[in-house]
């Protein structure tokens, strides 16, 4: 089967075969005039009256789904610069009147995700997170990381409670995960270099404009790391994916209208390491109004990062803000030794990560402190009791990251069916 991303590289006159959707249609007296679409780009086809095809050819609709043969020309007027002339239509559907036009609002569109997918721009991005997740592949499997996956129902919390999305088990209790972390911990002790991507669960009813909850993690767990060496290793992911993303889409970058130098600046500039006192300084210098110790949201760190041209790490967070799991610092045991990658452009943490607590009586006093249940995570506590060895690790939102590469104004145009709390359909 031909694409349409292929016809440049046939002689003039050559035939092709292509599959794809009407994209628009252009019906005269002597010609119809088809845009084809299929995931390669669009091509202008042709059909002439009193020429076999020309009778279908009129017959089509929007969105119609055909097979099309016919050779190509070179015509600079035409959509990429080639034209072909139809010898022959296979229709394998003809589409009703198609529901979706230019002016829809957004809530609209969701709720016709299913037909709004065939866009050209949805289909940018959706390459472009495809290309995402290849780069992380690439790029943990290149650095001698083994792939490990979790399970998806858990006991326990990881972030807390009050996020927990709850669910029966068979006369138990269980919960969606929302991170694989605690499940690493306990395997990077048999690998050293793991990771996963994976979804995970959050019942935040959190209406901004960067959550859902439902969404795809890049997680990784490094024994003998320290939380600098973490910081490290999210920097050169970030740079790998960032590269691949900029030779592999510069197309669909293009059909995004996304300026690149921003992309391409966070490639060639190292990521500032900046404390989360120093970040709160920042903040109340933009006019903000944050207390050492206030928490940074969606909006604060977009108006901390709204004028940066490459991502920065907000680091060593009041050990208040943090989970359990976190390492005090030992120069500061108010604080934890943790690290958030914050995007540019106002985009905000894209990373969250840090180096473990590997203290049993830290570890369980931290629990003590968070009201958790002890006997729930009785075998986590177990890899502190039985050799326990320093390591860190971190969870990339890849959703969010894709959100930052394509510039998108919320996170759910960065998911082929996102789900939040007012949205389970389609």
């Amino acid at each position: 089967m031909d694409r349409i991303k292929d016809v440049a590289a046939k002689d003039a006159g050559g035939e092709v075969t292509l599959n794809g959707f009407v994209n628009s249609i252009r019906k005269g007296k002597n010609n119809s005039f088809i845009i084809l679409r299929d995931p390669s780009g669009l091509l202008q086809c042709v059909s002439k009256n009193g020429e076999p095809a020309f009778d279908t050819a009129s017959s089509l609709t929007r969105e119609s789904a055909v097979e099309i043969k016919g050779k190509i020309s070179k015509d600079d007027r035409a959509i990429g610069g080639y034209e072909l002339k139809i010898t022959g239509i296979n229709v394998y559907g003809i589409a009703e009147p198609y529901p979706l036009k230019k002016g829809h609002n957004k809530v609209f569109l969701f709720n016709n995700r299913h037909l709004w997918f065939r866009s050209p721009r949805v289909t940018a991005i959706m390459k472009v997170r495809s290309t995402v997740f290849e780069g992380i592949h690439e790029f943990f499997t290149g650095e001698d990381f083994y792939e490990i996956q979790s399970p998806s129902f858990v006991g326990g919390s990881v972030e807390g409670g009050a996020t927990l999305f709850e669910t029966e088990y068979f006369g138990r209790r269980a919960y969606l995960t929302q991170s694989w972390q605690l499940y690493a911990e306990a395997m990077v002790n048999s690998l050293w270099k793991i990771y996963t991507i994976a979804p995970s669960f959050r019942a935040e009813k959190s209406k901004t404009w960067r959550h859902l909850t439902e969404f795809w993690q890049a997680e990784a767990e490094m024994a003998f790391y320290t939380n600098k060496d973490a910081m490290d290793v999210e920097e050169a992911l970030v740079k790998s994916v960032l590269r691949k993303v900029l030779d592999k889409n510069a197309r669909e970058l293009d059909v995004l209208k996304r300026d690149v130098s921003i992309l391409k600046k966070s490639i060639e500039t190292p990521f500032r390491r900046i404390r989360y006192e120093e970040i709160i300084d920042m903040a109340n210098k933009k006019g903000l109004s944050l207390n050492y110790g206030s928490d940074l949201g969606s909006d604060e760190e977009r108006a901390i990062t709204h004028d940066e041209d490459s991502p920065i790490f907000s680091i060593n967070y009041p050990r208040k803000l943090k989970p359990f799991y976190h390492k005090l610092d030992p120069d500061d045991e108010t604080h934890v030794l943790c690290n958030d990658l914050l995007a540019p452009e106002g985009y905000g943490e894209v990373i969250g990560g840090g180096q473990r607590e590997d203290s049993k009586e830290k570890l369980l006093k931290r629990m003590e402190e968070e009201k958790l249940n002890v006997e729930a995570y009785n075998w986590y506590i177990d890899l502190r009791r039985y050799g326990a060895i320093p390591h860190s690790g971190f969870g990339l939102g890849v959703d969010r990251l894709v959100t930052w590469i394509c510039k998108l104004p919320h996170i759910m145009y960065a998911v082929p069916f996102p789900r939040t709390p007012r949205r389970l359909y389609p």
